[in-house]
């Protein structure tokens, strides 16, 4: 049973212009109501998947020694590893029970963001990490960029409007491990209640409890996808540029039940973002009367940097 909206992306991808407004209609409302979805007919298949997620968790069994060869300081995390409790959310102390991994964006080497990206890291001791990681990479980013067009139809701009700022973008995907739990945490959860900073979202694995979404009422509801269903949300820049007309939601991975405590969970988000010179003002036609402009004017490069020093990943 599903506690949030699930749409079919194939009805976009369709020759049917009734199918295409239909996914339009469906995933514009649930982005306005809850801001998450749970979608089908996306570009990963299962194969991909599973070799990902043995190549993740085969990197994050190895020594903590050889792991932290990886963890290159002065990037703000953006690529490669970042060790356990390192990272908390917006406006708390504590560290999220979770160590990751950063996979960025692949650039042709003429790219003038060359200068502007840290390069990606590749794992030496693996074989499959490094060309798992990018091909999953890519799928997930096809994913996203027809997300974006349904997206724009339902705001009324045009069809491709996005796809010149995320080409290119800046997005990263986010292998998780949140390591079982060995005493009683001190107030930190695997990840506190946050909004992401990007445009979307998209999550493999969020199968089994954990992931929770807190609804217009304050009531936190678990997100459970489908095995063949990934989970999409609205990130803070998209809600920013629509003026909050697609809701951002607060959500969180709280603990496990005490007897699941010496269990691992692996999620694996890739966060979908602009190009950093994208501007994200307001759009025009979600500013009016009833909802007046809500936001500064703010480039996604100054937003992002604004955000990583929140977290506590930039001094």
């Amino acid at each position: 049973m599903h506690n949030i909206p699930s749409v079919d992306l194939r009805d976009f991808l369709s020759d049917n212009p009734e199918r295409k407004q239909k996914f339009v209609n469906e995933i514009g409302k649930a982005y306005e109501d809850i801001g998450f979805v749970a979608l089908k007919g996306h570009f990963l298949d299962q194969k991909l998947v599973d070799r990902l997620y043995a190549s993740v968790k085969d990197f994050f069994n190895l020594q903590l020694e050889t792991k932290e060869q990886y963890e290159i300081s002065g990037i703000g995390g953006q690529r490669g590893y970042v060790s356990f409790g390192k990272e908390h959310a917006k406006g708390r102390k504590e560290g999220d029970l979770k160590e990751f991994w950063h996979f960025g964006q692949y650039l042709d080497p003429n790219s003038k963001y060359n200068e502007i990206y840290p390069p990606n890291v590749d794992v030496k001791e693996l074989d499959d990490f490094n060309a798992a990681g990018k091909e999953t990479y890519k799928m997930l980013e096809k994913t996203g960029i027809y997300v974006l067009r349904a997206l724009s139809i339902y705001l009324g701009i045009d069809e491709f409007y996005f796809d010149k700022y995320v080409s290119e973008g800046n997005s990263i995907l986010r292998p998780i491990h949140y390591p079982p739990i060995t005493d009683e945490p001190k107030n930190a959860v695997r990840a506190a209640a946050h909004g992401d900073i990007n445009l979307i979202t998209l999550l493999m694995g969020a199968q089994g409890r954990g992931l929770q979404v807190q609804n217009h009422n304050g009531e936190w509801i678990d997100a459970i996808a489908q095995p063949d269903e990934l989970v999409i949300n609205v990130g803070d820049m998209l809600s920013r540029h629509t003026n909050n007309k697609l809701k951002s939601t607060i959500h969180q991975v709280v603990n496990p039940p005490k007897e699941l405590w010496g269990t691992s969970r692996y999620s694996i988000p890739f966060f979908m973002h602009p190009v950093a010179d994208m501007k994200l003002n307001c759009l025009e036609n979600c500013i009016n009367e009833n909802n007046p402009k809500q936001f500064d004017d703010i480039t996604a490069g100054e937003f992002l940097h604004e955000r990583l020093v929140e977290l506590g990943l930039i001094k």
